[in-house]
Formats: C-alpha cells, structure tokens, sequence
C-alpha cells in the first residue's frame, strides 16, 4: 500500500489558506475519479482505493499542522506502510506560484507539518511533492501570516492546473519511480509558451 498525505489544517476557516494546498491537492484528485468515500480514524480523513494494481490511502491529517507527524506515524503503523511508499504533498514558499517540486530526503526548511513528520518518524527519508505558493510580497511580512491567508482570487482561478499536475505527479511516482516523476513534473504549470508554429 502507498501512503499519500496531504498537509493542512482542518476547519472551514482554513479551507483556503496556502498552507492547505496538500488537502485541495487530494480533494482535486478524488473529485477527478468521482468523489471516492473517505473516512474519519486515527486523528485523520482518510480515503483509501485502487490505482491499477496499487493500494492506495490518501491522507488529510486533522491534528492541524505542527503535529502531522501523530497522525501519519499513527497510520504507518496501523497499516504497516514501508518509508519509501510514503508520499508528502505540502505547500512550499521557497519556489513560485505555479511550480512543483519533487525531492527525497530532504531537510524540512521552515514547514512545520514535515518537521513534525519527520520528529515523529525519525527520518526525512520519504517522497514529497512541493506546491510553489511564494514568498511573502513584503520582506517584513510574516511567513505565517503569509500562508495562513487565502490565495489570492487571482491564484484561486489559476489553481486547478497545479492541482491537476500535483495529481498526476503521485500517479507517476508510484508507477514510474522518483526520477521519472521529477523529470516531467519539476517545473511551472503556468508558464505560456508563446513559440509560434512556422508558417
């Protein structure tokens, strides 16, 4: 089975923040193939089904954000999930609106949902899929407050291509591996290529 969570905080007064673009990642890709049931258990929403030949449980912690890692330990045991079939989709500032990044086993920057994760598991040593939502406008704008705003109308209305390539970025992790995925989904989903065909 593989393992797929996404970061957030639970409530409706956060249902819009940058900080949970991982639980509207999982939404999107659940809405896609028709609004799959999921459940409430160990401190978690969770929704599990096939993907082909592959079990998959997709993850939205309800322990809000600073204590994921209870939530996705508590899980990883239950279901006796390995570390490397562990799959992170979560907000990232360090890159731009529009872009995604694959990475393994990296450091947790500033993102307090891995760092619990990581505490808790005693590893950094998993797959995630980082969402670009960028850097505060002003300098002295805190990061906080900066992510637990809603996106903007403007990004709002630009989300569902990222959502869509976050989506398709899980598929291909679990069916093509890691550096497959990151060859084709490592870049901006709203760049416009203007090359015009020749006439």
């Amino acid at each position: 089975m593989w393992m797929v969570v996404g970061l957030g905080n639970p409530g409706a007064k956060y249902l819009m923040n940058r900080h949970n673009v991982g639980f509207m990642a999982l939404d999107n890709f659940t809405a896609g193939v028709g609004d799959l049931p999921s459940r409430e258990e160990r401190k978690s929403v969770t929704c599990r089904f096939r993907m082909d030949e592959e079990e998959v449980l997709f993850v939205k912690p309800q322990t809000f954000m600073n204590k994921s890692g209870e939530a996705v330990r508590d899980l990883m045991q239950f279901y006796k999930i390995e570390l490397p079939r562990l799959i992170v989709v979560h907000d990232e500032i360090e890159i731009p609106f529009g872009a995604l990044r694959l990475v393994q086993n990296r450091g947790p920057g500033g993102h307090n949902g891995l760092k619990s994760i990581n505490e808790t598991l005693g590893s950094q040593d998993y797959l995630r899929i980082r969402i670009g939502v960028g850097r505060p406008p002003h300098p002295k704008m805190d990061v906080a407050d900066w992510v637990l705003q809603n996106f903007s109308p403007d990004e709002a209305g630009r989300l569902t291509p990222i959502l869509n390539a976050a989506g398709d970025a899980v598929e291909t992790l679990i069916f093509d591996g890691y550096e497959k995925a990151a060859s084709q989904f490592n870049r901006n989903f709203l760049e416009v290529n203007t090359t015009q065909e020749p006439k």
